[in-house]
């Protein structure tokens, strides 16, 4: 039995039956008039929103301080709706970096917020800062952990952005300790891919003899370090910023830092991302000076002081078993207040004012020698 054949376009005389019509190039000049009309409305829409900013300062009350106007719930409240709404081309991550400057913009127009960093300027604690508060805010670059916390304390920063932990390397310790004696609270936590560079004035490997960076980053590309600079001596310093500034002033020095730094300080790219894991990511806590409501999808960390007893440790975990909450992290450190004594650092799923989370809370604090709630805030956004 024969199988009839469907006709080829362009043979025969049916050939243009059910052919495809020939795609026409659009005008150029009728695309760019639409884009500069889309323009035209983005921008009207921007400044409207702006406007409605100012009406929630004055809807606040005079003689507010920028820190009295950031919501950082609702701030992520909107950014889930705009991820929500999104079906491209941007990706999540571009549509996210787009509000967070518009409305860091709209925040400024009453004062920008001053935010404290581990400094100099080009450190990942910057990008981590730029991403999570936008560019209209005040970056305060400073030089430690420590005098983060400091500031944001007293006052001179409305909030601070600290690492605590990376994805290859674990914790950061200083972090964690400061959380022993500060009054600091955590508000939120951004998530920083981190792509490392070899950067130098020269440009050239040959002439590396000694490379500069901060330990953490000497740590996650060790395996680069030791195939392609066994030779070179390895410097730590407080901050890539500060291994890039030292590595501009001679041509047998490099540092190890992000892109940034190297715009920064002038110096050109040897090599990289040579990072060790691909999926190389540090999480960052913003610090401030309270708490704030949920945002319906949070984080909460604790410190607690345990009595020293058998099965201490088992009274501080029932209370989250027995009540549903699910817990994200839990991390010993020495409490600083008697020899061999310690306090755990737990993150959990789930906000302070949640119903499971307050019967755990409560449970746990009859069995613990000191809870104390360091923050309840919205998980990282992109």
């Amino acid at each position: 039995m024969s199988r009839s054949r469907k006709p080829v376009a362009g043979k025969g005389a049916g050939a243009h039956a059910g052919a495809p019509a020939k795609r026409t190039a659009p005008d150029l000049a009728q695309v760019r008039a639409q884009i500069d009309e889309i323009d035209l409305r983005i921008q009207e829409l921007i400044g409207e929103r702006a406007r409605w900013a100012q009406q929630v300062g004055k809807a606040k009350g005079p003689l507010k301080a920028a820190v009295d106007y950031y919501r950082p719930e609702r701030e992520a409240q909107v950014l889930r709706r705009i991820i929500d709404r999104n079906d491209g081309p941007l990706s999540d991550a571009e549509i996210v970096r787009l509000f967070r400057e518009i409305m860091s913009a709209c925040l400024a127009q009453q004062q920008p917020l001053k935010i404290g960093f581990l400094g100099p300027n080009g450190t990942f604690s910057e990008q981590a800062a730029r991403k999570h508060f936008g560019h209209s805010a005040h970056g305060l670059p400073l030089a430690s952990i420590e005098e983060v916390f400091t500031e944001v304390e007293s006052g001179n920063a409305d909030f601070g952005v600290v690492p605590v932990e990376n994805s290859g390397q674990g914790t950061i310790q200083v972090t964690l300790d400061m959380f022993l004696t500060s009054k600091a609270r955590i508000c939120g936590e951004v998530e920083l891919r981190v792509h490392q560079y070899l950067l130098s004035r020269s440009g050239q490997l040959a002439d590396i003899e000694r490379v500069y960076s901060h330990p953490q980053s000497l740590a996650q590309c060790q395996a680069w370090l030791r195939q392609h600079l066994p030779k070179a001596e390895r410097v730590p310093v407080s901050s890539n910023a500060e291994a890039a500034r030292r590595a501009r002033n001679a041509d047998d020095a490099a540092a190890i830092a992000g892109e940034a730094a190297g715009h920064v300080y002038h110096l050109k790219a040897v090599a990289g991302p040579i990072e060790d894991r691909p999926d190389n990511t540090t999480r960052f806590l913003v610090i401030g000076r309270e708490l704030f409501p949920p945002s319906g999808n949070d984080r909460t960390s604790l410190l607690v002081f345990v009595k020293d007893q058998p099965g201490a440790l088992y009274e501080v975990l029932r209370p989250f078993a027995e009540h549903g909450v699910s817990m994200n992290r839990i991390e010993s450190r020495p409490s600083h207040q008697g020899l061999w004594q310690y306090a755990f650092f737990i993150d959990f799923e789930g906000h302070v004012e949640d119903a499971p989370v307050r019967a755990a809370l409560a449970e746990l604090e009859r069995h613990a020698a000191q809870v104390r709630v360091l923050g309840s805030y919205p998980l990282a956004i992109v």
